[in-house]
């Protein structure tokens, strides 16, 4: 089985749900409210990453 990379480094192997893929592809979103705009989601994304 091949395994690939994805965006943020991690390997994913082909047989992997497609579903559970995508979920972590965008968990990092979770907490961004729907219908916010660019500013709101960066804003979101430099407290994370400002607490890790």
């Amino acid at each position: 089985m091949a395994e690939l990379n994805r965006a943020d480094g991690d390997h994913v192997d082909e047989g992997d749900d497609e579903a559970e893929v995508e979920r972590s592809e965008t968990e990092h979103l979770e907490n961004v409210e729907d219908g916010c705009g660019c500013t709101e989601i960066w804003e979101h994304l430099s407290d994370q990453r400002a607490e890790d």
